[in-house]
């Protein structure tokens, strides 16, 4: 199909006036689905036409010609078009939404070719949108924008930034970032939108990190991150003179948050949406977990997508859709401060201690509507009369909450005294005005109408009566006239011509004329046995009563400006008020969890513990019970003290099926939880900060890069070993199973002392190569631990109980067995690992571990009593080597140099003699 924008049609073939718009219009707006308002539908053309009705599933027509051809089209019902909206921007489309924009018979006016003005008055994105029909209660909806400045001199690296904000609750944040954690940091924000410099695109250096960002990644051009201009842009959004006051930015986290303003004013075309200032995040205030560790461990949603069965879905208590995406969020980025946290976990210590009291919170909570996303939704003039309603019912539990807040304890911890604080100012006055002025029916547009209550305007009820008391006002006036003139056949009637009008006999009609009445009543139409009149005030009365309707609607429209001007000037103390609902919304939530549940306060603090007494999997034992199923059983684990100065390794060998992957991730899920800030699924707990979380689970593969299942498991491994600390928690399962059986053993050997030596992190390693549990012997932090199984009559019973040891067998045919294989297959499985064990039993591979050295052929073995391993023995022939300066040597020295070397290396033992 041609594009209209890019052809020049010859005079003969000059499109309509209205094509003509359009097309001109569309060229404004090349990257996006045009709804092009046309009466009480938005129509789509061209190509915009052809991949509406693809991804919307609706009829293609035609309308006319343009350049020979015929130009499709299709349309959606303007009442509907949030509907329509939703699928184009779920199937990451962007819609200019073009209205008219003046009224039809000013057009007539000008008469010619003119056509009625219209104009985009929005660009509807993924990551602007507002509407409640669009969004997802319990999400927040991230736009949000990395910024990159370039690195000077021979080492300097670039630097990054991350910028995000949700224009529908005003939530504007900052962090700087690098090419390392940045995949970490994008999972956490879970950006809808992502704008990016679209020299990002070209360069050979970044394409790499390119290929890496969402789908969804929107090229800007360099102009939208400009460095020089994005402290002036903020200032110019909040109305600063300098933004001095908004706190220290490095230069990239200005270009950052610059460019999501420039997007946000581009894209809401003159509205301005009530942004809160940008809140810096510092490098280390939250548990980094990359994209891999998140979709193992489904935090906030399952492998599939869905939120049923994730984490969050299994802990959500929250009556309000604000508790919910707080939840949310603090699940995708939970605390490393052990400060934070304490506060947090005092806040749920107070809402158990208010017992059945508790609710009564909630119950006050789920009164008070989505106040932010109400408030965003009116600030952008998109909002209705039942956002001013949502405004009035969330200030009015906000002030409710507070005089409970004030009633219930004479001392409230931290985090809750702050609250009470911000409810116990939510504006009083402008509450009641609102439910006072608003009807308790409300209609979803202000131009509907019949929102003011009755009783509120006495004005405005006199102009309804009018509009919907026609009659009774016609007879009453009537029987004036007809008492007046002591005429009793006197009726006022009404037709197209003469519109109201009075009608009396023949025989009384001249005496209206008369000097009795002296001109009151205007002779205007003389019948056969009838004669017609007016009056003055009759005629009045008749224009109130055709512009009746129209005068209540702009009177109804008054009042609603006037309201949306108060929640305007008190615009800070509701975002305040909203904000303090959600976090005693989530508190009264995980204390409301922790009491159903039985879970307990854990103890957060800096050191490198990691105690966990009865440990459960939150997800797995809430399915139990919803199954009525045997009770989950708990398990201990304890992979580091307070005094330690290094993490333990578990090693956790025993069948599938029989819990090993439930046992690494139920570990893993208790640290985001605590750290989050709630009680865990734990008898009791003592945690040292994380400060990331790796989770190497499962298998897949990325076939579009070009990765077997195999390559991503290398590469997510690659990634743990490369960056975790001695402060992060580490969960692997299963590495190097996807290779050859010796390919793998080797693999996941050098992995555990990598871990051990050089990361020396907290982690859990499941494994099924028995031969690693001889690893124990060598490195002092590792400890082997199995999952109980019996064994009866031939088949296996598993326990799920994690004990001290390891296993000797894997029992895979007895899970084959159960599994369904047919028995001539399991009776030939039988057969074959009877001959393979013998074969082992004449060449145990466990004798390995006596014929190899440690990590690096450098670590020698620890001391009898020792806790720590030994420090890497110096290699002579190295420093040796590291000495030399081969452009500083004249011919003789580098000869005697060599010499020297030669000497050191006949000096030191054989290649592969043990240390």
């Amino acid at each position: 199909m041609k594009d209209p924008a890019n052809e020049s049609p010859p005079p003969s073939a000059r499109p309509t006036p209205m094509m003509e718009q359009y097309i001109e219009i569309k060229t404004a707006n090349p990257d996006c689905l045009l709804f092009y308002r046309m009466g009480d539908f938005y129509e789509l053309f061209f190509d915009d036409a052809e991949t509406a009705s693809r991804a919307l599933g609706i009829t293609l027509t035609k309308r006319g010609k343009h350049l020979g051809e015929d130009i499709p089209m299709c349309g959606v019902p303007v009442h509907a078009a949030n509907d329509y909206l939703q699928k184009l921007i779920a199937l990451g489309h962007r819609v200019a939404v073009c209205e008219q924009t003046e009224d039809p018979a000013e057009a007539k006016k000008r008469g010619g070719r003119s056509v009625v003005r219209r104009d985009v008055v929005r660009l509807v994105t993924p990551g602007t949108i507002t509407e409640e029909t669009l969004l997802d209660a319990g999400r927040s909806n991230y736009l949000a924008a990395l910024a990159r400045s370039r690195g000077t001199g021979d080492h300097g690296a670039d630097r990054l930034a991350l910028a995000w904000v949700d224009i529908s609750t005003g939530e504007f944040r900052v962090a700087e970032t690098d090419a390392a954690r940045l995949s970490a940091d994008l999972a956490r924000v879970d950006p809808r939108e992502l704008l990016v410099p679209d020299s990002l695109f070209a360069d050979e250096t970044m394409r790499d990190l390119v290929r890496a960002l969402p789908a969804g990644a929107t090229p800007l051009p360099a102009a939208f991150f400009d460095g020089a201009t994005a402290a002036g842009r903020l200032a110019a959004y909040f109305g600063l003179g300098t933004i001095d006051g908004l706190g220290a930015f490095s230069r990239v986290e200005l270009q950052a948050a610059s460019a999501v303003l420039a997007y946000v004013e581009k894209t809401q075309i003159g509205e301005r949406p009530p942004l809160a200032r940008p809140l810096r995040e510092s490098d280390g205030d939250v548990m980094l977990i990359d994209a891999a560790t998140r979709a193992n461990l489904e935090l906030v949603r399952t492998l599939a997508g869905e939120r049923r069965g994730s984490l969050l879905a299994a802990i959500d208590r929250t009556v309000t859709g604000a508790g919910s995406r707080l939840l949310a969020g603090r699940l995708s980025s939970p605390s490393t401060d052990p400060d934070a946290i304490g506060r947090r976990l005092d806040s749920i210590d107070f809402m158990l201690d208010l017992g059945p009291a508790r609710a009564k919170v909630r119950a006050m909570l789920a009164s008070g509507p989505d106040l932010t996303r109400a408030l965003s939704r009116l600030m952008l003039n998109r909002g209705g009369p039942r956002d001013l309603a949502a405004i009035g019912a969330g200030l009015a539990a906000a002030r409710s909450l507070a005089a409970f807040l004030e009633r219930s304890a004479s001392t409230l911890p931290d985090e809750i005294l702050a609250v009470a604080a911000d409810l116990a100012a939510a504006p009083a006055v402008l509450a009641g005005r609102i439910a006072a002025a608003l009807d308790d029916e409300l209609p979803l547009l202000r131009r509907d109408g019949g929102f003011v209550r009755a009783g509120f305007d006495g004005e405005l009820d006199a102009t309804r009566a009018l509009r919907d008391e026609s009659r009774q006002v016609i007879a009453g006036l009537q029987g004036g006239y007809a008492a007046e003139t002591d005429i009793r056949a006197l009726k006022i009637r009404h037709n197209n011509v003469l519109g109201y009008f009075i009608e009396v006999p023949q025989q009384h009609g001249e005496r209206l004329l008369g000097a009795d009445f002296a001109g009151r009543y205007i002779h205007r139409q003389t019948m056969a046995g009838a004669m017609r009149f007016v009056t003055t005030e009759l005629a009045e009365l008749e224009a109130r009563i055709a512009s009746a309707g129209d005068r209540a609607l702009a009177m109804e429209s008054a009042i609603f400006d006037a309201l949306l001007a108060d929640v305007a000037a008190e615009a800070e103390p509701i975002r305040r008020a909203a904000e303090a609902l959600a976090v005693l919304d989530l508190a009264a939530a995980l204390a409301e969890l922790a009491d159903s549940e039985g879970w307990s306060r854990p103890a957060i603090d800096r050191s490198l513990a990691f105690e966990i007494e009865a440990g459960r999997h939150p997800v797995v034992e809430q399915a139990l019970k919803a199954q009525h199923a045997d009770p989950f059983v708990a398990n201990d684990c304890r992979l580091g003290s307070a005094e330690a100065e290094a993490g333990r390794i578990w090693l956790v060998t025993g069948p599938n099926m029989a819990g090993k992957s439930t046992f690494l991730r139920q570990n893993a899920l208790i640290a985001v939880l605590a750290q989050a800030g709630s009680y865990v699924p734990a008898r009791s707990a003592h945690i040292g900060v994380v400060d990331r979380l790796f989770s190497r689970v499962g298998a897949a593969d990325d076939l579009a890069r070009g990765r077997s299942t195999f390559m991503v498991e290398m590469v997510e491994t690659a990634s743990i070993l490369n960056q975790a600390s001695a402060r992060s928690l580490v969960i692997l399962d299963e590495i190097g199973r996807g290779t050859a059986t010796f390919d793998g053993l080797s693999i996941a050997w050098a992995a555990i002392e990598h871990l051990h030596a050089v990361n020396r992190s907290r982690g859990l390693f499941a494994t099924h190569y028995h031969e690693l549990t001889a690893l124990s012997q060598r490195l002092p932090r590792l400890d082997n631990v199995t999952v109980r199984v019996k064994e009866w009559e031939g088949d296996v019973v598993f326990l799920h109980e994690i004990v001290a040891g390891a296993a000797d067998r894997s029992y895979g045919i007895q899970v084959a067995k159960l599994a369904g294989l047919p028995p001539s297959v399991v009776a030939r499985a039988r057969d074959v690992l009877s001959r393979l064990e013998e074969s082992d039993r004449r060449t145990p591979a466990a004798t390995l571990i006596d014929d190899l050295p440690l990590f690096a052929a450098a670590l020698a073995k620890p001391a009898a009593g020792s806790s720590a391993a030994a420090a890497p023995a110096e290699d002579p022939l190295g420093v040796a080597l590291d000495a030399i300066a081969p452009d500083d040597l004249t011919p003789r020295e580098a000869l005697e140099a060599l010499y020297r070397l030669k000497t050191l290396r006949a000096g030191q033992p054989p290649k592969g003699a043990r240390g």
